[in-house]
């Protein structure tokens, strides 16, 4: 049976009751341990098992073992420090779920989510730290669709320095999109997903474009006889239009590989690579991070980044800051200017999600227009970046959640991040 990544969900929701965060701990789960590791704990990409929960708590942070990947550099320079001020009053920070009576804490909150690993930022200091199952501080996981708001960021440093037009249609830069769905979007369109696609993103739905979208990309395996794309850019020209450009934000992942394709058509350079020469290496990270791609080496820009948590919270606390980050202006202080502002929030409502009253979505960002300004990058399963200018704070969050949607724990970790911000704000 064929395995798209993020596709796979509509099996792991059938599952997703039968073992708790506990019971589905990938080293009491025994996944990948013995060599070789007996039949039975093989977490496999050619039979799709590693897209199945519970092996998904062992496979989200080990994919470079299981699908080709591309290597984003730190470069050579120092580390930058996050210094450590650690707090034990954050555990025992409590909230309300949305559409819920009962109160949670912090810790409750983090294992309901199946959390594979947290950390709060205050102030540039790290807070709260703590690691589930197969995670560690050297340990990468896949950030899913965290990465779409790396590669928007990267997109507005383009727009900024006036070598991408925001106005113009994609086809300036991309006439191969022509004929497709893309052919009459503006880039501005495309970053804000508000384009009109003949496309579903339903990921309880293994019939849905996004698994064709995955197999182009090389997430998933193909089923015998699969005469398809078999790369991401091969795949986007036969994306349909449907309606109008510009009216409504609707998430749509092909998006996202536009933009890495605008980045790879502007520079010459694969978009990883862009990614490591402006801003991964400038920043001190502590590892390299990597990326998914697909047969003809293209990243996977919508879904592949793979990276450690504190070097997550890195560029997290770097936006927070305005685009300054260790002694240096990475990205233009405009340009975040720009993504905090937020798009339409009238078009971001006829998206229908009740979950997120308000809220817009801006350059691969999403964002809340809350008291507080907050903004973040999320991803399916349970990835994080939340960003809160007014508490200085920043929470990065990697996840193995059995479902795939935010809209399935968003009760949970929308207010509990709204929680901690309350606590810093009001104690010292």
């Amino acid at each position: 049976m064929a395995m798209a990544l993020l596709l796979a969900c509509a099996s792991a929701q059938a599952q997703q009751t039968a073992l708790s965060p506990a019971d589905s701990d990938p080293a009491k789960m025994g996944w990948m341990q013995g060599s070789p590791p007996p039949p039975e704990k093989r977490v496999q990409f050619r039979d799709g098992s590693f897209f199945v929960f519970p092996k998904t708590r062992w496979s989200f942070a080990h994919i470079q073992e299981v699908i080709p990947t591309g290597r984003i550099a730190r470069g050579n320079g120092p580390v930058s420090p996050l210094p450590k001020k650690l707090r034990s009053d954050l555990d025992a920070v409590t909230f309300t779920p949305l559409g819920r009576s009962d109160i949670m804490r912090w810790d409750e909150a983090f294992d309901a989510v199946y959390g594979d690993a947290v950390l709060i930022l205050h102030k540039g200091k790290i807070v709260y730290e703590r690691y589930n199952g197969a995670m560690g501080p050297d340990q990468p996981h896949i950030a899913f669709s965290v990465t779409k708001s790396y590669f928007g960021t990267l997109a507005e440093m383009m727009i900024a320095d006036g070598v991408l037009d925001e106005a113009a249609l994609i086809t300036r830069y991309i006439p191969e999109l022509a004929d497709s769905g893309f052919g009459d979007a503006t880039v501005r369109q495309v970053l804000d997903m508000t384009t009109g696609l003949a496309y579903s993103e339903d990921y309880t739905d293994p019939n849905a474009d996004i698994a064709k979208f995955s197999l182009a990309v090389g997430a998933g395996p193909a089923p015998p006889g699969y005469t398809g794309p078999r790369a991401a850019y091969d795949y986007l020209p036969t994306v349909p239009k449907k309606g109008a450009h510009g009216e409504a934000f609707t998430y749509k992942s092909v998006n996202t590989e536009v933009v890495g394709w605008l980045i790879a058509r502007i520079t010459g350079n694969r978009p990883h690579e862009v990614l490591s020469d402006r801003i991964w290496s400038k920043m001190g990270m502590e590892h390299d991070a990597s990326i998914i791609v697909d047969s003809a080496g293209s990243p996977f820009t919508a879904g592949g980044l793979n990276l450690t948590l504190r070097d997550m919270a890195r560029f997290g606390e770097m936006i927070r800051n305005n685009g300054r980050f260790n002694g240096r202006q990475i990205v233009p202080a405009s340009v975040v200017k720009k993504i905090r502002a937020g798009g339409s929030p009238a078009d971001f409502a006829k998206a229908g999600y009740k979950l997120l009253p308000g809220w817009s979505y801006k350059s691969q960002w999403w964002v809340t227009h809350n008291a507080h300004g907050a903004f973040s990058a999320r991803g399916i399963h349970g990835q994080t970046i939340y960003v809160d200018p007014k508490a200085e704070m920043v929470i990065a969050r990697f996840a193995s959640n059995p479902k795939a949607t935010n809209a399935s724990f968003d009760p949970i970790s929308l207010p509990a991040y709204h929680a901690v911000a309350e606590r810093l704000l009001t104690s010292k």
